[in-house]
């Protein structure tokens, strides 16, 4: 059997706008609409599917493996943009980065709260 993770709907309160902020944190191409969602595609063909809601919008955490040169990339987005980030999910190391695995990790917001995480090594994969 063969199972493969295709889409989450992540809420907003403005789904155009927190989409746009994904795809140029990231550096993924705009945004689609597919009916009521504002889909963002990442490369191992996964979706994330933004819907716009005035209801409660509870925080979920999205972790994105990439690359050194993408983390490079992306990091220096979030210190140009002066975005908040953090060494660990709990918030408690602002301004650090982590070093799990070998690799380099770090935590930031998005606009509706959800924790936002890039790694260059996925967990357990180091020594």
């Amino acid at each position: 059997m063969t199972v493969q993770f295709n889409h989450t709907i992540i809420r907003a309160r403005d789904q155009e706008a927190s989409a746009r902020f994904l795809t140029e944190i990231l550096g993924l191409p705009d945004a689609t609409r597919f009916g009521p969602f504002q889909v963002v595609k990442v490369e191992n063909d996964v979706n994330l599917d933004f819907y716009e809601t005035d209801g409660e919008i509870a925080s979920q955490q999205y972790a994105f493996l990439i690359t050194e040169s993408e983390f490079d990339e992306i990091f220096a987005r979030i210190r140009e943009r002066r975005i908040d980030y953090w060494a660990d999910p709990g918030q408690s190391r602002p301004g650090e980065i982590n070093h799990r695995d070998g690799g380099r990790g770090l935590y930031f917001e998005d606009l509706n709260g959800h924790l936002l995480e890039i790694l260059t090594r996925p967990y357990g994969s180091g020594d």
